[in-house]
């Protein structure tokens, strides 16, 4: 079973940076298709941004498009998501999604995908 381990949250001011990572004990997430989703308090879950493992291919919300950036760090098997110019906006339980191995390519809807990690906290304030 594929559990996956969020890190790299934090408290920040606007117009800083965190940079989150996700890790699977046991596995490398080289051969999933990888997810980038946030939950704030009253509101639904959004995509943030995903990246396909057939081709490496990305995609952004829009709202953190040229501010966000996914990775993939195949040395360690991880992927991460830095996240510059932070908004107040921005804050929000950031989750990292995994879809099952036989699915190459990523979406940003949260109902496509199969594994997930617990979250981590990022806040955006002053």
């Amino acid at each position: 079973q594929l559990q996956l381990v969020e890190s790299g949250g934090g408290l920040v001011q606007p117009g800083g940076s965190l940079r989150l990572s996700c890790a699977a004990s046991g596995f490398t997430l080289d051969y999933y298709a990888i997810g980038w989703f946030r939950q704030a308090p009253g509101k639904e879950r959004e995509g943030v941004s995903c990246i396909s493992s057939s081709d490496a291919s990305t995609y952004y919300g829009d709202s953190v498009k040229g501010r966000f950036t996914i990775s993939r760090d195949n040395a360690n098997g991880t992927v991460h998501l830095q996240m510059n110019s932070l908004k107040p906006e921005d804050t929000a339980v950031y989750y990292c999604a995994a879809r099952g191995l036989m699915f190459r390519l990523c979406v940003l809807s949260p109902d496509r995908y199969d594994y997930w990690g617990q979250g981590t906290q990022v806040t955006v304030s002053s």
